[in-house]
């Protein structure tokens, strides 16, 4: 099938001006005025709040093409656009072709008769959505949560949600061709999607159904040739012959190799061929679907605790460990494939296998699912619907849904990383009741989406994929008892938004946590770039503008002071905000991996960010890992050693959790020191690890210890052993870490290697709490941060520099701090009487 791609270089313009500038497609609006200089960087200071009429404003997209006389001479030219934000005129040579409304779709229009060749000009306009969002809420007024600052009424329009704002977000109103646009052109007939199923019961034998569904013009015997490959190697064949307007052929591939998430396997990929034959012409049309051999199923049974919320691959249940997934920018034409990877590997890195694509961004690009096939991080897929209620009594709406999760659906339904249809997120959590209100949409209305159509369009489209109504759900009794521990998922926000101390995640025992998160600052070297040295205050307005929880700065410096002495600088007190945001997540993941089977997963609240902010995520803006990320990578570690202390009764209670597939022999080293480092007491006990469960070891009497060295004196480390390798350490105390009495550790730092590539070698004469490394001047990505350090214990990182350096350089640049360095005085004032 011939096609002209229309993508690159475009003319856009304010409508009521005559001064285009250079545009590029794909792309949007704020990118194409930063380019050309019009407007500053957006993110910077507050230069958000001067550019609010970008959004406010029409825009106008223009370029001419060239069409040769050879692909007029087709049935059929088809202008194909994979995205259009959002409110679209399309014109083509004066003629009006269609309007469009919904961000999420395919767009498609037959306008060969509207073409000629040699040149052609094609202009799409985008209104505003604002003005119809306020029409629309005039007239019937939909209840949504959001900020003061954030517009009313994004429920009317199909357009991600969080580009209006949210609670780690800016308001930037983008408009633009955001995906790519092209001319194509068939005859006779074409192929419009390939569905494959999977049947795995027979032994060694994986059986695919693959339905090809075909756009024929005229009535026409054809067939269709079905290839599977492994490689570069023909694994299958198979053919079907066209009933009504699809191809269906069995194939048969033996000797499966089966695709596991990341940490339970590999994840081979296998290519599925489908060629469509006109016995006539020949080949007429092709595509190719990349999957994955597999079952992936969310299993519901009742067992102790009630009703079973978990995920099995191949048979096999799993913990599922991850973060939610935001748009990784504001402009989402700005995320190049290099950043998917670099975001999602590190997801990976820190034994995540599954990640929630939440409900208020975007469906992502293929290069996302892409990425996820191939690192094995099942995709928990939300519909785009968020924290609103929505008019599903308008039948236009309706309709317009439906056209976006057909095809949406059909994009991405081959992908073996996607685990599951979500409906919305967190209506059920307060946007719902009996009846239309100033607060809530009716449960009649709700059901009509997020019971019916959306179901029944999963149930036809994607039958082996399961759907879950909405995040949190409870599918029992009073639609409105979210967050049940018996059943169901839930978004556990008590720590944070409730105040909760981070001891209170030991008391929840629920079946699968899809959200709940802490907040941190950016590291310096992020926040240096939207703020002037003037500014670089927490309680400063910019710094207060980069912070979109409307209780934000303030919940961290409360938990701060709570757990921690109050920091020395702006630079100390952005570090110790990041290690008290992984010490929240650690009290919370640790707790629930005790607890399975009982507890299932745990999706922290966030992955990433769209903006440099202070914000729940534990990659920045930047690409640049906080210690959350760190932490995550030990306490989502295969296997894991912690303790629960009981400071009452002077105990500790030593688990081992395992996420491996088979039991294993191990051993539990423990050893009991001095705030200073000297060793108190300390032993070493073996242990059966059972397989994908939790194993109690052993509990600790150190009421001794206590009676004599005080709570604020003594420190538990742990290590477990397999294999005469260490795989996971912890270290536990008696008192928050403000009261520890710690003593200068007298940290030092030794630097081997060259070019990008350097190893560092930290070793401390007393504890070192948390020592992280950073470099003036250069981005660099840790193997790992944020470690413990103990005399005699020296810890090497690896040190991977984004641009490369001489040792002499990196030396230089190397910092090496402690949670002792976050007050250290450095020189005290002196007094007199």
């Amino acid at each position: 099938m011939p096609s002209i791609s229309l993508n690159g270089t475009w003319a856009v313009s304010q409508s009521g001006t005559g001064d285009p500038i250079r545009a590029m497609v794909p792309g949007t609006i704020h990118t194409d005025l930063l380019a050309a200089g019009v407007i500053e960087d957006p993110f910077y200071r507050d230069n958000e709040d001067r550019l609010q009429w970008i959004g406010e404003e029409t825009w106008l997209y223009r370029r001419s093409f060239t069409v040769p006389e050879e692909l007029l001479t087709h049935d059929r030219v088809l202008l194909r656009c994979y995205g259009l934000d959002t409110l679209a005129t399309i014109t083509l040579n004066g003629v009006l072709i269609a309007r469009t409304d919904n961000m999420f779709r395919t767009w498609e229009f037959d306008v060969k008769k509207h073409l000629r060749a040699g040149e052609n000009a094609l202009e799409v306009r985008f209104d505003p959505p604002t003005p119809h969002m306020q029409a629309c809420q005039t007239a019937r007024t939909l209840p949504s949560w959001g900020a003061p600052r954030e517009p009313k009424g994004r429920c009317w329009v199909r357009k991600e949600p969080a580009n209006f704002g949210w609670d780690w977000g800016p308001v930037l109103v983008t408009c633009g061709i955001w995906r790519p646009i092209e001319l194509v052109a068939f005859n006779t007939a074409r192929l419009t999607s390939l569905h494959i199923q999977q049947d795995h019961t027979t032994p060694d034998v994986v059986m695919l159904q693959a339905t090809a569904s075909v756009q024929h013009l005229q009535e026409q015997a054809l067939t269709g040739e079905f290839t599977v490959l492994f490689g570069d190697k023909v694994v299958a064949r198979a053919s079907g012959e066209l009933d009504g307007d699809r191809i269906r052929a069995d194939i048969s591939v033996e000797h499966p190799q089966l695709w596991w998430p990341n940490g339970m396997g590999k994840q081979p990929l296998y290519h599925v061929r489908c060629e469509l034959y006109d016995p006539q012409h020949g080949l007429l049309d092709t595509t190719t679907k990349r999957i994955g051999l597999r079952t992936l199923r969310l299993e519901r049974f009742q067992d102790a605790w009630g009703e079973s919320f978990q995920f099995s691959a191949n048979g096999v249940p799993f913990f599922a460990k991850g973060a939610n997934w935001i748009p990784a920018d504001t402009f989402n034409t700005r995320v190049t494939c290099e950043q998917y990877a670099d975001l999602l590997q590190s997801a990976a890195a820190a034994h995540m296998n599954m990640i929630r694509a939440w409900g208020g961004g975007i469906y992502e690009d293929d290069a996302f699912y892409d990425l996820c096939d191939e690192l094995g991080l099942c995709v928990w897929q939300d519909f785009i619907f968020a924290c609103s209620t929505y008019p599903t009594f308008d039948e236009v709406f309706t309709q317009n849904v439906m056209g976006e999760v057909i095809d949406n659906i059909t994009r991405l339904r081959h992908h073996p990383c996607l685990a599951l249809w979500c409906g919305n997120n967190e209506l059920e959590q307060g946007l719902v009741g009996k009846e239309w209100s100033n607060s809530h949409m009716s449960w009649e209305d709700y059901l009509k989406l997020f019971d019916s159509l959306l179901p029944s369009l999963v149930n036809l489209l994607d039958p082996e994929r399961p759907y879950w109504p909405g995040s949190p759900h409870s599918p029992y009794g009073d639609r409105e008892d979210f967050n049940n521990p018996r059943w169901g998922d839930a978004h556990l926000w008590s720590v944070w938004h409730g105040r909760e101390p981070f001891e209170w995640y030991r008391t929840c025992d629920h079946r699968f946590i899809s959200e709940f998160g802490f907040q941190s600052f950016p590291e310096p070297r992020t926040v240096y770039g939207y703020t002037r040295p003037d500014e670089r205050n927490v309680t400063s307005y910019i710094m207060e503008h980069h912070q979109r929880s409307h209780i934000g700065n303030s919940t961290i410096m409360t938990y701060l002071l709570e757990w921690f002495r109050l920091p020395t600088d702006f630079d100390m007190t952005l570090w110790l905000s990041q290690i008290l945001h992984g010490m929240a997540m650690t009290y919370a993941v640790e707790h629930w991996r005790r607890q399975m089977p009982c507890t299932m997963g745990t999706l922290y609240w966030q992955l990433n960010d769209c903006w440099p902010v202070a914000s729940w995520a534990s990659i920045d803006y930047h690409g640049r890992w906080k210690a959350l990320h760190y932490l995550a990578k030990r306490f989502y570690a295969p296997l894991l050693v912690s303790g629960v202390e009981d400071p009452e009764r002077g105990e500790v209670a030593i688990h081992v959790t395992s996420d491996e597939l088979s039991a294993q022999d191990g051993a539990v080293v423990w050893q009991l020191t001095d705030a200073a480092g000297r060793v108190l007491a300390g032993a070493s006990q073996e242990v059966a690890i059972a397989e994908r469960a939790n194993t109690p070891v052993t509990t600790l009497a150190l009421q001794e210890y206590l009676a004599q060295h005080g709570a604020r004196n003594l420190l538990l480390w742990l290590e477990l052993w397999v294999d005469d390798a260490c795989v996971s350490t912890n270290l536990v105390t008696f008192s928050r870490p403000k009261h520890l009495e710690l003593v200068d550790p007298g940290l030092q730092t030794s630097v081997r290697g060259e070019g990008h590539q350097y190893t560092v070698t930290i070793s401390a004469e007393h504890p070192a709490l948390w020592t992280w490394l950073s470099l003036d001047g250069l981005d660099a990505r840790y193997a790992d941060n944020f470690v413990h350090v103990r005399p005699g214990k020296p810890v090497d990182i690896e040190v991977t520099l984004a641009s490369p350096a001489s040792p002499d350089e990196m030396a230089n640049a190397l910092r090496a701090y402690s949670l002792y360095d976050t007050y250290r005085v450095t020189q005290a004032p002196v007094f007199s009487r």
